[in-house]
């Protein structure tokens, strides 16, 4: 072989290289195309600023339960009501000045319900 037929083979091997290198980059550029119109749909949007809203809520709660009241379960709730007690009042304000004590009488009824029909469950050993 040649010197000139080596450097015919190098430079179509690396012209076959570059051409798939080429064409990934392509596809990563038309799935990153996709998965950002994918992600700008209204539901999407909802969905990403409902799971930050809840992970902003539970993080900041968990900063003031702090980790072992957190882990005690109620009792470790109960034990650090002085910290709990100004977020309760201030929601308990909110509730009554937007007349929302019915409504929130009537959620809490509901919780409860469910509550017990998930204890029940539980300890039928059915869930």
């Amino acid at each position: 072989m040649s010197d000139k037929e080596q450097r015919r083979a190098a430079r179509d091997a690396t012209k076959a290289r570059l051409i798939k290198e080429g064409e990934l980059y392509r596809i990563g550029v038309l799935a990153g195309k996709h998965n950002m119109a994918h992600a700008m749909h209204p539901d999407m949007l909802l969905h990403g600023a409902v799971d930050l809203a809840v992970g902003t809520v539970q993080s900041r709660l968990a900063g003031v339960i702090g980790g072992t009241a957190a882990a005690a379960g109620a009792g470790g709730l109960l034990a650090n009501y002085k910290t709990i007690m100004p977020i309760a009042m201030s929601v308990g304000s909110f509730i009554s000045r937007k007349r929302l004590v019915k409504p929130a009488v009537g959620l809490g009824a509901v919780l409860a319900a469910v509550g017990a029909w998930i204890y029940k469950r539980k300890q039928s050993g059915s869930l």
